[in-house]
């Protein structure tokens, strides 16, 4: 696994990461996105577990190949994607270009990492495993809190 992280302090809830992202080699997740949610972290799991799952890892002590935001996509070797993470206080949505692939509920849920080496990429992080990967255009904004 390799990958880049961000040592500085990030907020907790209320943002949106913006990011492109191309597998270059390789056939499993290329730009996983390791984030913090409230008082935990989360991965947003890129093309894992052979390539093609999206989801989040972990949510109530399961991986995204096994709950509900697991979702197929087929990543082009070579080819940028635009990814979008929004994370606010009782929800995580996700976008691929245009089309969403997250959209789920948090409220009341256990939200952290899956054990291993990921837990390196926290508190933000991007990353890699058996595979290249590269990113580009890396941003991310605070949301306005809702009145």
């Amino acid at each position: 696994m390799t990958g880049i992280t961000w040592a500085s302090a990030f907020p907790r809830s209320d943002y949106e990461i913006r990011f492109e992202a191309t597998r270059l080699e390789g056939s499993d997740f290329f730009a996983s996105l390791t984030f913090p949610v409230q008082s935990s972290f989360c991965t947003w799991v890129t093309g894992g577990w052979g390539g093609d799952i999206v989801g989040l890892s972990n949510l109530d002590g399961w991986d995204a190949s096994d709950n509900e935001t697991r979702s197929y996509f087929d990543f082009e070797r070579g080819r940028w994607y635009a990814f979008r993470l929004r994370v606010t206080g009782d929800r995580i949505r996700a976008w691929i270009g245009e089309q969403p692939v997250i959209d789920v509920s948090i409220a009341g849920r256990s939200i952290g990492l899956r054990h291993g080496e990921i837990r390196r990429s926290a508190p933000l992080g991007f990353t890699s495993y058996a595979t290249a990967g590269g990113l580009r255009s890396i941003a991310y904004r605070l949301l306005r809190a809702a009145r």
